[in-house]
């Protein structure tokens, strides 16, 4: 069956369908939660020795004081459970009290030793003394320590117990999960993955340069490709279309923002910018009609996305099946954006290069 040819007649109302998606997508996209990747927390991974319904094993949780998101799946070996802990507000506090000591820890020892041999310096080693100890005595107080029976002598025995508090505010935090998770719970294995607050938020860092350099080089990439703006501006906007419409189908989906997604998303925009250079190489670089060129181009193009909707229509299908909340995360966020890159790519792409290349040659 051939395909018409969509850009004989008013091509720009082609325009209006993405631009709706991208608008719908807007709205859902402030509903993509964080996972534990990016937002810190905990999450354990449990092989049951019997069938487990989520909601009750939630409300028992939760009735230990342990407010968790609980899932239940069956897969091929058997029943697996994942519980779902958010970050813990005494692992945020114990992470910035040991920031905070481990930078004027320095300082102190150094003030410490002019205040031993020049007396000057003792009113500014009190001040910055009595702020170490302050930092130490919250995180004693955190990890449910009485710090006047450690007997503490000197900096180093200081900063020895200041190291065992930190701890054993983390084991306290692990006892608070496994203890209603052992009483509630009937399990073969567990596996437990926990990302500190200083470690998601190294994973934002890490994902935000990503971003930035990738947009960085696609763009000076492109624009020496074709050494012309609009041609340029039309691959990069259909790039940043197709993340757009995905983060919306993530929303809509319930996916969260983990490492997976992530990398789907990146995923995508090697795959937008691929499409969108076939069909602009196509338009400006070949002689002849520019629409029956981007009819060409469209073709081929579309036969690239079927097939890979196709690759991944089956992944998702089998993240469905065995319950792999990893497969389900790059399959489905791959399938809203290549499903949103066929729109943005022959709607929006497309209609701004074919303007520009007819502008440009009288048409």
């Amino acid at each position: 069956m051939e395909i018409p040819n969509i850009y004989k007649g008013d091509y720009r109302l082609l325009a209006i369908p993405p631009l709706l998606i991208i608008l719908a997508s807007l709205l859902f996209i402030p509903s993509i939660k964080p996972g534990v990747d990016f937002q810190g927390g905990t999450l354990i991974t449990l092989s049951l020795k019997g069938a487990v319904n989520a909601d009750d094993l939630q409300a028992q949780l939760k009735a230990e004081g342990l407010d968790a998101k609980v899932s239940v799946f069956e897969t091929a070996v058997g029943y697996k459970s994942e519980v779902e802990v958010p970050q813990s507000k005494d692992l945020v506090k114990a992470e910035e009290l040991k920031i905070e000591f481990n930078t004027l820890m320095p300082e102190v020892v150094e003030l410490e030793v002019r205040a031993y041999q020049n007396a000057s310096y003792q009113q500014e080693y009190t001040t910055k003394k009595a702020q170490l100890d302050a930092i130490s005595d919250q995180m004693f107080s955190l990890a449910r320590i009485n710090k006047a029976t450690l007997g503490i002598k000197g900096l180093n025995d200081l900063q020895k117990r200041f190291g065992e508090a930190y701890s054993a505010v983390y084991k306290n935090y692990q006892d608070s999960i496994s203890g209603p998770i052992n009483k509630h719970v009937s399990y073969d294995s567990i596996s437990v993955q926990t990302v500190s607050p200083v470690l998601s938020s190294h994973f934002i860092d890490k994902a935000i340069n990503v971003v930035i350099l990738s947009a960085i080089l696609s763009v000076i990439l492109v624009f020496l490709f074709f050494r012309t703006i609009v041609p340029s501006l039309a691959v990069l906007t259909g790039a940043l279309a197709d993340v757009t419409i995905a983060m919306g189908g993530m929303g809509l989906l319930g996916v969260p923002l983990t490492l997976q997604s992530f990398a789907a998303l990146l995923m995508l925009i090697g795959f937008s910018l691929d499409t969108d250079i076939l069909l602009t190489t196509r338009m400006l670089k070949r002689k002849g009609d520019p629409r029956d060129n981007a009819y060409d181009a469209m073709k081929t193009g579309l036969t690239m996305s079927v097939m890979a909707i196709v690759a991944f229509g089956t992944l998702f299908v089998l993240s469905l099946m065995t319950h792999i909340s990893t497969y389900y995360e790059i399959s489905a966020v791959a399938l809203a954006g290549l499903v949103g890159d066929i729109f943005a790519t022959w709607g929006i792409n497309a209609v701004m290069v074919l303007y520009y290349a007819e502008k440009r040659r009288g048409s």
